[in-house]
């Protein structure tokens, strides 16, 4: 059923997208209708009125949702699934002119004749002025102004149309009409294009790597995808075609040997190091700008220009025959395109880096997969599953080795026949360090539990040192000016400042990112239930005295539930808080969780399993916040109706 469904994955999108559509519509009718039921019942700040809106709730998803589909292209897959692989056609035929327009005044304000006109001529006016000479002898600077000189006649030469021979604007002329032939049959399109049998037999768009099939799968891609070899066969012949009349050739064979010449040529002082290096460096800046001149690929403008005409004229009419194609594209392909680069077509713009809903939840199902050995989990790991814990391991958690050391007596020794007589206090090292079996007992296992496993022991740990604490702070001069600039100290420091010096004395194992995650949830708990219960009514407190409280009573019942609201609050941002640590610590080191598959995600650019990633953590983060407003109504549920 679940390869049916990743095969069919647009057709699923395009029922999903539907929903999506209904849900929206439905929910604020419905939304409008229960406000006008409910203005007059409940006024403005009223705490009820915020109660019940789980149609907006729907609203907003649903928004979000098709937000998504859209900017992913993943409406344009489920309601078009051919636009993709005849946008890649025309992207062919792009590509294929991409040697004659990079070279031309069409993607960009200059031709590349004219770049490097300016270029070099500015250069070699350049050279000439600092030219060393106490690198050269008279004889050889003379020599190396004349090749400066000649270089400069080259470019002159190549940029006067009346330099040009008629071999060379023939061979212009022959690729001017190719590509108006090219622009008559886009024009004018043959019937009898038709997809090739083995281009029907390609997976669809988004199934497999590379996404977006090559092989033309319809009539008007047939036809593109064959112009688009024409095209390069005459962008192939434009390559060959140069600027050379027979006086530029002599021109460059004199000026060649002039300076293999020079090169051979000793400085005016072959003892001095920088004297040879400076001759060196200079030559070789000369003779790099005469090889971008003797190749000839430098045109006058005038000869040209009918060339970028025609091939502008041929782009114009391969956008203006896609027809509604183009329409698609506009509407259903925002902020990007698809563009062939050798040997695929790949999406660029959003649909690129924000892949479609529906590929991330193909993603998600094979992680998810337990079966590790068939490709399932990552990195050899669940994303969860549960395991056979031994008990042992708990054990050995929870019991410091250190703690059995501080146990009365000595450990075994070895007795006359040298053998070893164990007592007590190796038995209960044995059972500290897990040594002794006590049997073994389910439990959850995988990157997601390993992730919740470092953030719930870190808070256990933060709210049952942080809220005591700060509790005795709100009430005790004494602790909150010992205890006040210590934490302080480093509560503004950004977890991630103390993440390199606690990794490296911890190591990458679950101690470090446990103790990383329980300094920030400390810091956090602390100031709440110091804000708490500094917090409460005087009135409140000197009733209790006059009532006859006692100071327990008093924090039993009279601080600690005023505190109860921050401390509930600081829970809330502490998780939230830790689980962001958390990935930043896994992503600098550790070999499970959450954070250690989006940095692996990260170094390949698998964007699909970066998004997994990311949901993966906010739709626990959700359930986290839920249940923390499940158990605040739950305590608290006096709370803002005081």
């Amino acid at each position: 059923m679940l390869d049916w469904l990743s095969d069919n994955r647009a057709l699923v999108a395009a029922v999903i997208i539907l929903c999506l559509v209904g849900s929206f519509f439905a929910s604020i009718f419905y939304g409008l209708k229960q406000t006008r039921l409910r203005e007059k019942d409940q006024v403005f700040g009223d705490p009820e009125r915020t109660v019940g809106g789980w149609f907006w709730a729907v609203c907003g998803v649903s928004t979000l949702l098709l937000v998504w589909f859209y900017f992913s292209w993943g409406s344009a897959r489920a309601f078009f699934p051919q636009a993709a692989n005849e946008l890649c056609q025309v992207a062919k035929l792009h590509e294929a002119v991409s040697p004659v327009t990079s070279s031309l005044a069409i993607e960009s304000r200059y031709s590349k004749s004219k770049t490097l006109l300016v270029r070099n001529s500015r250069q070699l006016d350049e050279l000439q002025a600092r030219l060393p000479v106490n690198a050269f002898s008279p004889a050889d600077a003379a020599r190396v102004t004349l090749v400066m000189q000649n270089t400069q006649q080259l470019i002159s030469m190549m940029a006067t149309p009346d330099f040009v021979d008629q071999k060379t604007i023939a061979e212009i002329q022959a690729i001017k009409a190719g590509y108006a032939a090219i622009t008559n049959e886009l024009a004018n399109p043959k019937l009898g294009w038709t997809a090739p049998a083995e281009a029907l037999a390609q997976p669809s768009w988004g199934i497999t790597e590379p996404e977006i099939p090559m092989l033309p799968v319809s009539a008007k891609g047939a036809m593109y995808d064959a112009l688009a070899r024409d095209a390069a066969a005459i962008s192939k012949d434009y390559l060959k075609i140069r600027n050379l009349a027979p006086a530029a050739k002599a021109l460059i064979a004199e000026t060649k040997a002039m300076i293999a010449a020079l090169k051979k040529s000793p400085s005016m002082d072959d003892g001095d190091p920088q004297i040879v290096k400076e001759r060196a460096d200079y030559m070789k800046a000369v003779d790099r700008i005469f090889k971008r001149i003797d190749d000839g690929k430098i045109f006058p403008s005038v000869v040209m220009a009918e060339m970028q005409v025609a091939v502008q004229t041929m782009l114009d009419q391969a956008e203006r025959s896609k027809g509604s194609l183009g329409i698609v594209e506009m509407l259903f392909f925002p902020a990007g395109d698809i563009v062939k680069s050798r040997t695929q077509c790949t999406e660029q713009g959003p649909g690129r880096w924000l892949p479609k809903p529906t590929d991330v939840v193909a993603t998600f199902f094979a992680l998810a997969n337990p079966d590790v050995e068939n490709g399932g989990g990552y990195k050899g790991t669940t994303l969860l599953w549960w395991k056979w814990l031994p008990i042992s391991d708990v054990v050995s958690f929870v019991i410091p080795d250190a703690l059995i050391d501080l146990l009365p007596g000595d450990y075994g020794r070895l007795n006359d026949e040298g053998r070893f007589e164990p007592n007590y206090k190796d038995w209960m090292l044995a059972l500290a360090q897990g040594d002794v079996y006590l049997g073994a007992i389910p439990m959850l296992d995988g990157h997601i539990w390993d992730s919740l496993f470092r953030v719930l022991v870190a808070m256990f740990f933060g709210v049952l040192l942080g809220v005591p604490l700060g509790i005795y702070m709100g009430v005790s001069r004494f602790c909150k000016s010992f205890f006040d600039p210590m934490i302080e100290l480093y509560r503004p420091v950004p977890p991630l400042a103390w993440a390199p010096l606690i990794l490296t004395i911890f190591g990458i194992q679950d101690d470090g990112k446990i103790f990383l995650l329980f300094m920030v949830a400390f810091a956090i708990m602390v100031i709440s239930a110091r804000t708490g219960a500094s917090g409460a009514q005087l009135s409140k407190i000197r009733a209790s005295h006059s009532l006859g409280a006692s100071d327990r009573q008093i924090l039993r019942y009279v601080i600690l539930p005023n505190a109860l609201p921050e401390i509930m609050t600081g829970i809330r941002i502490s998780i939230g808080v830790c689980w962001g640590t958390l990935v930043a610590a896994e992503m600098l080191a550790g070999t499970t969780g959450v954070g250690f598959i989006e940095n692996v995600a990260r170094t390949v650019s698998d964007y699909e399993l970066i998004w997994v990633t990311i949901l993966i953590m906010g739709s626990l983060g959700l359930i986290f916040d839920l249940m923390m407003r499940w158990v605040i109504g739950r305590l608290i549920p006096w709370r803002g109706k005081g």
